[in-house]
Order: C-alpha cells, then structure tokens, then sequence
C-alpha cells in the first residue's frame, strides 16, 4: 500500500468530510421540500443519500487517510495507538472545518443564506443516550469490521448509518464534525448549537467504549496463536 503525506491525507479527510456535510444537508433540504410534510418521507429521503455516499467516500478516500470524516472516529484509532497526537488533532481540525464548508455548500446550491444558526432542540436523556448508542455502534462496525473482512467496511458503515438514522431517536449523528456542522444550518437536519456539547460527550464516550469492546473481543485467548481472517 503506498504511503501518503500527511497533506495528502488531510486533502482526504477534508473532502469526504464537506461532501458528507453536504449530503446530509443537502438531501435533508430536498427531502423536506418533496416530502409535503409527511416527516416520514423526510427521513427516508435523508436517509439514504447519507448511507450511499458513505460508501462512495470510504471506498475512493479510505485507501488514502483511513477516510475517518469523524473525530470520534479519529479518536478511537488513536486510542488503539493508529494514530499520532499531532496527526489526530491535524485530522479533527480538517474534519470540523471541512463539516461547516460542506453546509455553507448545501446552503449555496439551494439558494438559501450562508450564514444560519439551527433552532432545532434535540436535547434530554434519549437523545444523548442515542447519541452514545449512534457512535458506541459505528465504531464497533469500523472495527470489527476492519478485522473480519476490511474490504466490506464502505458497505457495513454506509448500511449502518442507514439503520441507525433508524432505530436512535436523534437520527444517528454519531460524530462530533457533524454535529458541529448542524448546528449553522436552520434545515432539517439541524440541531441547536446549544445542545451540541452534549451531543459530542455522548459520542466520544459511546467510541472509547466501543474500543475497549472490540480490543476484547479480539483479544487471543492465552496459549493460542493468533491468525489472520481469510481475504
């Protein structure tokens, strides 16, 4: 596998990040507008743009930075020692501006103002506890999935964010760039920018979590040897 320049990897980052934010409110403006009101088909329309170019940015980008486009994603590897400090923060930077770049795009494709600030409330027990469920879950997916068979990662984190904008009652933002990027677009997918800080200390404790579970669930048993999976 070549190996890429920091600068390189950082161009990855950001551009799956602000492509990402553009999809996801993007197609939340579209399905919205289409939708007549029913919430329902809403959903659906930002749900599954958001699952698919997942699996397009992983697939293009991940050969080059690890296309992490989160920075709980970006800290569970450097909590497993994938990942250096200065180039962990390098990554969390470029992915928190990359994230308001791609909403100030989706602003700008629908002709709407730049500049905006959400009023929607996502707040109480449930949604934090969705949050930690969201990301607990994403990263188990990155993980094992790394482990068993990585060539299907794109395809096992686009259909579990599919899923989990599902079954969580916050609609799965389960990363802290996106939910930052939320907060200044008054849209569908917003989120206030005051109940954000608990939003992102949901998600960064629901990704440590997973990587403690996953590091022991793959953990060899004493005396055995330890073997690749099967390409």
């Amino acid at each position: 596998m070549p190996s890429f320049s920091l600068t390189q990897r950082l161009g990855a980052e950001f551009l799956g990040t602000a492509f990402l934010l553009a999809t996801v409110v993007g197609s939340g403006i579209m399905a919205e507008a289409l939708a007549g009101g029913n919430i329902a088909i809403a959903l659906l329309g930002n749900t599954i743009p958001t699952g698919a170019i997942l699996v397009v940015l992983i697939t293009m980008l991940g050969p080059i930075s690890g296309a992490h486009f989160n920075p709980a994603v970006t800290m569970a590897f450097y909590l497993r020692r994938d990942i250096g400090t200065g180039d962990a923060l390098a990554y969390v930077i470029a992915q928190i501006v990359a994230g308001l770049i791609g909403v100030l795009a989706a602003h700008l494709m629908f002709d709407l103002p730049v500049f905006q600030a959400s009023e929607t409330a996502r707040t109480g027990l449930g949604q934090w506890f969705s949050e930690w469920v969201a990301t607990f879950g994403l990263v188990c997916t990155i993980l094992l999935t790394l482990r068993a068979q990585p060539t299907a990662v794109p395809m096992a984190v686009g259909l579990y964010i599919t899923s989990a904008y599902w079954f969580t009652a916050s609609t799965s933002f389960a990363n802290p760039a996106v939910t930052i990027a939320r907060s200044v677009s008054k849209t569908f997918a917003g989120i206030d920018p005051s109940h954000v800080p608990a939003f992102i200390f949901a998600q960064l404790l629901g990704a440590a979590a997973a990587v403690y579970l996953a590091s022991w669930l793959t953990a060899a048993a004493k005396g055995t040897v330890e073997t690749e999976p099967a390409e």
